[in-house]
């Protein structure tokens, strides 16, 4: 006899991995944008969406958000594109006025955000351990500010861990529409990236002086950083949200910082210090304090 395979099983072991595939670029994210830090943050952004729309292309496909109500048209097509240029370009600029794993981490704190959402969409009120779990992911990213804190003002670093929350903000909102639109988001990435390529672009010319394109590392590693976190892994993680339990892969994303931390230190770019892996730890547990 051959065994028989559930579908519902097969469906859950599928998005497991989509989302581990997810977690694995987005952890090679930081590093990659450190590589191309002698490019101005707007135009890797650009540069970034632009990698990420050729890479999804193929998946492109007609869903019916014509047939959809216009509200629903307007948020897909406006709201989703500057969700995806506030989360990639504030990413960027964080990390360029703050210390990179740092502003990593910070970023990282979307997953707890983003069950906060996913339980009062669901619910209408928050859960007393979702409430707990963020104040435990925030408590480890308020531990990196604390220098900055004591010696009083806001810095350049200041301002970049407050960029790299939003960055966060737009991340959590970009996976909550991604789980309760009432069409799938991957057959229009390439649209929704190019669109918000556009955006991007147009914010570089009138916001940056140089108008030179990015060249060498800082070319490879943008084009790297669309084809990877910004593409692959966005398709994976979307398929991941649709069909596989929320809980199981929310949590599969908390590694991320983690990871990514790890891989800036061992190529050199951070020192690691007590602050860096303790504000990760409390930043995972709180998160898995959330999605509990």
């Amino acid at each position: 006899m051959h065994p028989v395979h559930s579908p519902l099983v097969s469906s859950r072991w599928y998005s497991v991995g989509a989302a581990l595939v997810a977690v694995m670029l987005w952890s090679a994210a930081p590093l990659l944008a450190e590589m191309a830090h002698t490019s101005t943050p707007l135009q890797l952004t650009a540069l970034t969406l632009l990698a990420g729309a050729l890479a999804t292309l193929p998946l492109s496909r007609r869903t019916g958000v014509e047939r959809l109500s216009r509200g629903w048209q307007f948020s897909i097509w406006l709201g989703v594109p500057l969700l995806i240029f506030g989360a990639v370009s504030s990413y960027f600029i964080g990390m360029r006025l703050a210390p990179a794993a740092e502003a990593a981490l910070i970023t990282y704190t979307w997953p707890v955000l983003f069950v906060l959402l996913s339980q009062y969409s669901r619910f209408r009120r928050l859960r007393i351990e979702g409430v707990i779990g963020a104040l435990i992911a925030f408590a480890g990213a308020s531990l990196l500010m604390l220098p900055q804190a004591l010696s009083g003002g806001f810095s350049g670093e200041m301002i970049g861990y407050g960029i790299a929350l939003l960055s966060a903000c737009c991340w959590a909102l970009y996976s909550w529409f991604g789980q309760t639109a009432p069409v799938a988001l991957t057959p229009l990435l390439p649209r929704l990236l190019l669109i918000a390529c556009a955006v991007a672009t147009g914010a570089s010319l009138v916001l940056e002086p140089s108008l030179e394109l990015p060249s060498g590392n800082a070319l490879m590693a943008g084009i790297a950083l669309g084809l990877g976190p910004y593409g692959i892994a966005m398709v994976a993680w979307d398929k991941a949200l649709r069909f596989g339990p929320s809980s199981l892969v929310g949590s599969l994303a908390y590694g991320v910082p983690i990871l990514a931390g790890l891989l800036l230190v061992l190529a050199g770019m951070s020192v690691l210090d007590w602050r860096l892996p303790t504000a990760a730890i409390l930043v995972v547990v709180g998160c898995l304090k959330a999605g509990r």
